[in-house]
């Protein structure tokens, strides 16, 4: 027999969910927050034309303010990936496009809360829509909410095994955008400014940007001109940056900024797409996992954890100093890639945890 919570997490995978797709993250939505209403959520939405962010509440005993957990709806897969990648069960491993990250961790919380009784703390749940782009509607609201919280949970996948998450690289997407001068290509290419070769030399540049940091820097895409008989008056390049600190951070991003054009005429401008800052481990963070890991051993479980390389939105609250630990969804593998799954033993674990934690408090 199905239980309730992998039936829960059967019609969330079924319901596709790419970012940006809004009707799809509509139908979603809609299912979230019937079942969190269902649970004892007072729900509500942060509404944007590329997805609504849901908000849900669930007053408890009070205190010095409410636990803020995170977690995010959309994935990285395109409608129609599960004609491909289809919903499977085998033995204690579930398949399926966004199992892993994050839909079993949603189903998780949501069976916890459905069956708290007795007093729990102040709950408060952003579910955002576009995390897997860098949460660039949601990062706002996401710090406002922290910034009255007491402790930040965050339901990404954990480490292989199951340990949390305490710290994250610095992620940013940055955009250079290129303006040159179209003109023939043969008949009059000097009243022209190429607006390609001006991109190429600027990201001959970026390339030095990380040089002697621990800093990736990588060239997602490139898009420019149109036809090979015109001088190119525009060109873009869409950069993937990671720090492992927050001064190289800094730094790196400064010196972006500050990007001129090598060729008169031409005007270079550089953007951030979206930025979630650098999140090191902190006297904080380490005081709440090693509660976490002390609520874990009171039920059995060993718990442990370290920093990730890999972004989400507890880079913001982890930044703010919040008390931050990340990855308290349930343990599985293949995070954006067709071997997604997720472990039934590793969803009871955390219902496990999550409850034993809201009846003990932080």
């Amino acid at each position: 027999m199905t239980s309730p919570v992998v039936a829960a997490l059967h019609r969330y995978t079924l319901a596709e969910s790419p970012t940006g797709d809004v009707t799809a993250l509509a139908g979603l939505a809609e299912m979230l927050e019937a079942d969190a209403a269902a649970a004892g959520f007072t729900t509500a939405r942060e509404r944007h034309p590329t997805g609504d962010h849901l908000i849900w509440s669930r007053a408890g005993s009070g205190g010095d303010g409410p636990i803020l957990i995170l977690t995010h709806y959309d994935t990285v897969w395109p409608v129609g990936t599960l004609a491909e990648m289809p919903w499977r069960v085998d033995g204690d491993v579930i398949r399926g496009p966004g199992v892993y990250d994050t839909k079993a961790g949603i189903a998780a919380l949501l069976a916890t809360v459905a069956a708290l009784s007795g007093p729990a703390p102040d709950l408060r749940v952003i579910v955002v829509a576009d995390e897997e782009i860098g949460s660039p509607t949601a990062t706002a609201l996401v710090a406002a909410e922290a910034k009255r919280a007491v402790a930040v949970l965050g339901m990404e996948p954990p480490h292989p095994g199951g340990d949390l998450k305490t710290g994250r690289r610095g992620s940013t997407r940055a955009r250079i955008e290129v303006t040159g001068m179209e003109a023939h290509a043969a008949l009059d290419p000097d009243a022209g400014v190429n607006a390609i070769d001006e991109l190429v030399d600027q990201l001959l540049r970026v390339r030095e940007l990380g040089a002697g940091r621990p800093v990736l820097v990588n060239t997602g895409t490139v898009t420019g001109g149109g036809r090979t008989n015109v001088v190119a008056g525009q060109a873009y390049a869409d950069l993937g940056l990671r720090f492992a600190d927050p001064e190289d951070e800094r730094v790196v991003l400064g010196e972006l900024a500050a990007l001129r054009a090598v060729r008169e005429r031409a005007t270079v401008r550089s953007r951030l797409l979206s930025h979630r800052p650098t999140w090191r481990p902190d006297p904080a963070g380490d005081r709440l996992l090693a509660r976490l890991a002390a609520i874990a051993a009171g039920i059995g479980q060993t718990l442990d954890g370290r920093p990730a390389d890999g972004a989400a939105d507890t880079n913001t609250t982890g930044a703010l100093g919040r008390p931050t630990v990340d990855g308290l969804g349930p343990r599985g593998g293949g995070a954006h890639a067709r071997t997604e799954w997720v472990s039934i033993a590793g969803i009871g674990e955390r219902i496990a945890l999550l409850t034993a934690l809201f009846a003990s408090g932080l």
